[in-house]
């Protein structure tokens, strides 16, 4: 029996055209499911290269999250698993500076997301289904000049939970992926540099994680193999809230 399968299962990834979303929507097309990407850039080609759907989406319209459920639906047949995955990060502000307009958007795409695609997807949704939220490692702990990005991400858990909480008599499991920093486009900007080498000494791994390794925690979690686990913030953060890293007790011990 092939674990962690998805045969059969229809699937709606969010910000599926790059990053995490993209190596998820591989990972389910891979494992027999019928997916459905979702991007406000053109994904088209994208997705017919990997055996996907795609529909243009700004998850922070609602109008749009709801037009691509009802898509999906309607051309599927109705709603097995939903990736929240697409997001926004900023950074550079400390609290003090921080404008209702940079939060504004953070919560926006980061957290009413999610909300759409939760309120959504479920309403088109078989009983037994599975909600993948994507989180951050920035969604439990605190990170400097990151706040408005920090509070969107908590905020993604805590409704995570209540989420999970509401749907289970449906049998519909709600968890969260929480990755630390990944190898996607986002950090390959210049200006990321620091943030790179910092991972490399903080999480004990001594290393930043790939897209795929993100990915196969949210194929787990949208699997009947979780079919047990929901309410669940899975860190994926090469052992950064663990415990200090050898590494960095080294340096800071002059070894």
């Amino acid at each position: 029996m092939a674990q962690f399968s998805l045969a059969g299962k229809v699937a709606v990834i969010t910000g599926g055209g790059s990053g995490i979303g993209l190596a998820s929507a591989r990972r389910f097309v891979a494992a027999g499911a019928r997916v459905t990407i979702a991007n406000r850039s053109d994904s088209s080609t994208l997705a017919r290269e990997i055996g996907a759907t795609y529909v243009r989406t700004d998850v922070a319209v609602e109008a749009d999250v709801e037009a691509l459920m009802n898509s999906v639906a309607e051309r599927e047949g109705g709603i097995d698993i939903v990736v929240n995955n697409a997001g926004y990060g900023d950074a550079g502000l400390e609290v003090t500076n921080l404008s209702r307009e940079v939060l504004q958007r953070h919560l926006d795409v980061n957290l009413f997301g999610v909300l759409y695609g939760i309120k959504h997807g479920v309403a088109r949704m078989r009983d037994g289904g599975s909600i993948v939220n994507v989180s951050s490692l920035a969604g439990l702990v605190g990170f400097p000049t990151y706040g408005g990005y920090v509070a969107s991400k908590w905020a993604v858990i805590g409704l995570s939970k209540t989420a999970a909480v509401e749907l289970a008599p449906r049998r519909i499991r709600v968890n969260c992926v929480c990755p630390g920093t990944i190898d996607t486009p986002i950090n390959q900007q210049p200006g990321t540099e620091a943030e790179l080498e910092i991972v490399k000494t903080v999480a004990p791994l001594g290393r930043i994680g790939s897209a795929d390794e993100a990915a196969a925690a949210i194929q787990f979690f949208a699997s009947d193999d979780a079919g047990y686990i929901t309410g669940t913030a899975l860190e994926v953060d090469g052992g950064w809230l663990a415990g200090t890293s050898l590494g960095l007790i080294g340096r800071l011990m002059g070894g």
